[in-house]
């Protein structure tokens, strides 16, 4: 394997990767994303356990107020003229997830993709989802045209319910499938307005205000994916959404060359392709290998098979109950996510069955092992779906023996290493025979490698490249690779959430704004939308690790005395039952330090003394346990 080459320079007025030549370390890159905790600053509220190493302020003195920091205004650009391109992303080319981008041209906002991003318990705990800030496009919601919606995945349209009705709920134009889940997904959410949704087909083009825009198909692992190509003054601006690339050895099929190639011979200004992959050299398997291998799996294979996969696998299940209606075997599905998927599949035409091939669960014991295919969600491990629980014996209908087959059609997601692994132990003692994609070609992605990319991108040939759909590392890797094949590193667009890149000067010039729009992330906790608080995140991060110390006191506001011994509530800290005598250190020192802090005080001031409470008992628990636990004073004044 050869060498990497050096990333591409910074471009003139963007932002471009560092080549490894650089002198200096690199910056820390500042993100518009969710941060870290950070350190508690001063507050009222409850405090996190810490040596108490800081001098208390009395209410009233020359220390009086905490400085205000003014935030500075968000920023949104005028509208551009209409010869000038302008390109927004607000999510998707620094995670991958929350997927939305904007084209403006000849006036008008095109909006691509609508996703969300789930997000880990551990960082955002109590956080449903993330979503792409909608601030920019609320505030120029008169110049959207329209929503176009690349293809049915989660990561593209999970926002839909949550976004379209801030956006004013403009047209959306999709193709079949991708309009039949979108609709399926806004039936949970009746209180939002109902949908406008125009169905396209493949290769055809329409005229969008005063705007020619083209659809055509990409290759993904879900049907009805589709590229978007919209007219402007200097060339078309083309967009893949999440594609790969259908070949035979690293041969792109005839079906691929000529879409590419008729793309390839129009006028092309900007290309902004998928990322996802760019970090793996080389071709991607074709999906059409894993159906080769999951049929010979499926005739050769003694006893039962049980195929755990993603639901989003239409094509792949459409496939699997396809061949075992043909050789005779009856399929039973697991999981409400598949269950769903394939009512969608039979709704749009993509899978046509019989009646009897598709039975209950109840029903395995009617017919021999050897004619049972049992397709499972849960393949990543999920703690209550359908295959652990039939690993783990809590299935009410479905008991493994060492005659089953199981075969793992999936991939390991980034962050489920652990759960996997948890599954694959508890299926090998059961005693079945394993099957998975590190050991035979039973899962394929639906995102290009490189090579695929740079042969797209070569085919497409636009004057400016950006790379979209994943991290800085995927992006930036995307740049690299199209940059070794041949491209001046001059026209690759390298760009953050909330980024503006305008086009201006008859597609010469490239002219980045010094500002960003907001692209702080929204988040989905419960019932509410809006910014991601981080006090809240921390707060709850504190109450998981270290749990919460309560401190119920009555102070003589006269006197500030204490009425009686305090009350001390625990949870999530530590065994109190056990830990009496640092329970009675405890109390004493409430008591000590309630009455010092209002020594010569008149009349007693109960926010000063939570504070002086808060301090002394953290830094107590701390010294004492070596855990941070929330203190949380409650002080009643009588």
């Amino acid at each position: 394997m050869s060498a990497p080459a050096p990333a591409p320079a910074p471009a003139p007025q963007g932002r471009a990767p560092r080549s490894e030549s650089s002198q200096g370390p690199r910056p820390e890159r500042r993100t518009d994303g969710p941060r870290p905790p950070q350190a508690r600053g001063k507050e009222t509220g409850p405090r996190r356990a810490r040596p108490a190493n800081r001098t208390m302020r009395r209410p009233g003195g020359a220390q009086g107020g905490t400085p205000t920091v003014k935030k500075a205004p968000d920023y949104f650009p005028e509208a551009p003229g209409k010869d000038v391109v302008r390109v927004v992303p607000l999510g998707g080319v620094e995670e991958v997830g929350r997927n939305m981008f904007t084209i403006e041209a000849n006036g008008d906002i095109f909006v691509f993709d609508v996703g969300f991003q789930f997000v880990s318990e551990d960082t955002s705990p109590g956080v449903d989802y993330v979503l792409p800030n909608t601030r920019y496009l609320e505030m120029n919601k008169d110049r959207i045209r329209g929503v176009f919606i690349t293809h049915g995945h989660l990561d593209h349209i999970g926002g839909i319910p949550f976004l379209m009705n801030r956006m004013g709920n403009p047209t959306i134009y999709t193709q079949n499938l991708s309009a039949v889940m979108i609709k399926k997904r806004q039936e949970e959410y009746p209180d939002q307005p109902e949908l406008n949704i125009v169905t396209v087909e493949p290769g055809s083009t329409m005229t969008i205000g005063s705007t020619k825009v083209q659809f055509f198909p990409v290759t993904h692992s879900i049907p009805d994916s589709m590229g978007i190509a919209i007219s402007t003054p200097y060339g078309n601006v083309i967009a893949t959404g999440d594609l790969k690339l259908d070949h035979e050895n690293g041969i792109p099929t005839e079906t691929e060359a000529k879409k590419w190639g008729a793309l390839g011979k129009q006028k092309n200004l900007l290309f902004i392709a998928d990322s996802t992959n760019a970090e793996r050299d080389g071709f991607s398997v074709p999906e059409r290998k894993v159906h080769e291998t999951l049929e010979e799996i499926i005739r050769t294979v003694k006893g039962r098979l049980i195929i755990g996969t993603f639901a989003s696998q239409f094509e792949r299940m459409v496939r699997i109950i396809e061949i075992s209606e043909a050789l005779g075997k009856k399929v039973i599905t697991e999981g409400r996510s598949i269950k769903t998927n394939l009512e969608i599949a039979q709704k749009t035409g993509l899978l046509t069955v019989k009646k009897d091939t598709i039975i209950s669960s109840q029903e395995i014991g009617d017919y021999p092992p050897d004619k049972i295919v049992i397709l499972s969600t849960g393949a990543q491990g999920e703690e209550f779906a359908a295959l652990m629980r039939i690993a783990t014996k809590q299935h009410k209908s479905i008991t493994l023996n060492s005659r089953d087959t199981i075969v793992l059609s999936s991939s390991v997601i980034p962050g489920n290493e652990i759960s996997v692994q948890k599954l694959k132990d508890n299926l090998y003692r059961n005693g079945v025979t394993l099957i998975h994609y590190r050991s035979s070609d039973v899962h394929s992605t639906g995102h290009g490698n490189t090579g695929e990319l740079i042969w797209i991108n070569q085919q497409v040939n636009a004057k400016y490249f950006m790379p979209a759909y994943g991290y800085y590392s995927m992006t930036a890797s995307h740049a690299r690779a199209v940059e070794q094949a041949g491209r001046p590193r001059e026209s690759i667009i390298l760009a953050d959430n909330g980024m503006v890149i305008d086009i201006e000067e008859n597609g010469e010039k490239l002219n980045y704004h010094k500002q960003k729009v907001p692209s702080t992330p929204l988040v989905v906790d419960g019932f509410s939308i809006g910014d991601l608080q981080e006090v809240v995140i921390r707060d709850r991060q504190m109450l998981a690790k270290d749990g919460m110390f309560v401190i119920i006191a009555t102070v003589n506001l006269k006197t500030g005395k204490l009425r009686k011994s305090p009350d001390i509530i625990s949870r999530g800290f530590v065994y109190l039952r056990e830990n009496q005598e640092m329970l009675n250190q405890a109390r004493l020192l409430i008591k000590k330090t309630v009455e010092d802090s209002t020594e010569g005080m008149n009349p007693v001031d109960l926010d000063y003394v939570k504070n002086a409470l808060s301090d002394t008992m953290a830094g107590y628990l701390f010294t004492r346990t070596n855990k941070a636990p929330m203190v949380i004073p409650v002080l009643i004044g009588v």
